[in-house]
């Protein structure tokens, strides 16, 4: 069991360890325990064979036990917990899974006999995906790439050529600008998103999107540009994702979907070391 149970970015940075560990046990049963609103993330990847949603760890005990008895049935006999949580860890520990895995030294994991990986203050700074392949490791997996993935459907696909299609009148080269942010680390103004929207519209070959699913006032309804991520779902904003030819956004959540599935990025980064292009970059 993979339990990540955080945002975006970092579910898709926990995309490497179902494969690495179908590379060394192909006969394993892997399951991924996410948020009910990043399961999207996971969904037609090849190397999951079950995906448990898990959206309100604190609320009520009977929700506790309800988790506890979802995961017992399937008999785990190994759990990865890539974001510490208290009451998560406790879960695992309660569902009888022998061999659990979490991050740094709490207190509530030595209690409850769990191992750890430690990041040692990020020195040597490697990446996210990275150190949270370090879990496997502890289980003799012998790590070759540290990539993350997204995988689209056969109808997904056809769909994605379909929309690609329709906007690559004229040979244009398809450009998505994501203004916001988690707000995890620093980002533009909107004024020079717009002032770059303005400038690339300029250019007939380029067809900008604007990929937020609330942008800010400001770069709403501007000319030549289309809305059409409007977060009716991750899962169908994805597919839009996979039609881009450029994604150009901050350090955010869709330019970790943009690079999982392939689309070249432009990112803006700060040199603050938690922030650092080297943790957490395409």
């Amino acid at each position: 069991l993979v339990a990540r149970t955080d945002r975006i970015g970092d579910v898709v940075l926990s995309t490497p360890l179902p494969r690495e560990i179908k590379k060394k046990y192909p006969d394993s049963y892997v399951a991924v325990l996410v948020k009910n609103y990043t399961k999207d993330i996971y969904l037609s990847n090849p190397n999951v064979d079950e995906i448990i949603t898990y959206d309100n760890p604190d609320r009520t005990e009977k929700e506790f036990w309800e988790l506890v008895s979802e995961i017992k049935k399937h008999k785990f006999s190994h759990a990865f917990m890539l974001l510490p949580n208290e009451r998560l860890n406790y879960v695992l520990f309660a569902a009888g899974i022998k061999y659990r895995v979490g991050v740094g030294h709490k207190l509530y994991q030595f209690l409850t006999f769990s191992k750890y990986v430690d990041r040692k203050k990020y020195i040597p700074l490697r990446h996210e995906a990275d150190y949270c392949l370090d879990m496997v490791r502890k289980i003799g997996v012998n790590v070759n790439e540290i990539h993350p993935e997204i995988f689209l459907s056969d109808d997904e696909r056809s769909e994605a050529l379909e929309l690609k299609e329709k906007f690559k009148r004229n040979q244009k080269f398809l450009i998505g600008i994501h203004s916001t942010c988690g707000n995890s680390s620093p980002n533009l103004s909107v004024k020079a998103y717009r002032d770059l929207i303005l400038l690339l519209t300029k250019n007939e070959n380029f067809q900008v999107f604007v990929t937020d699913f609330n942008p800010p006032d400001e770069i709403q309804n501007l000319p030549r540009v289309e809305y059409i991520f409007n977060g009716e779902s991750l899962r169908k904003d994805i597919v839009r994702f996979s039609i881009l030819d450029l994604f150009i956004s901050s350090s955010t959540g869709p330019m970790h979907i943009c690079a999982a599935l392939k689309v070249p990025t432009l990112s803006v980064f700060c040199p603050l070391t938690a922030c650092s292009v080297k943790l957490w970059g395409p």
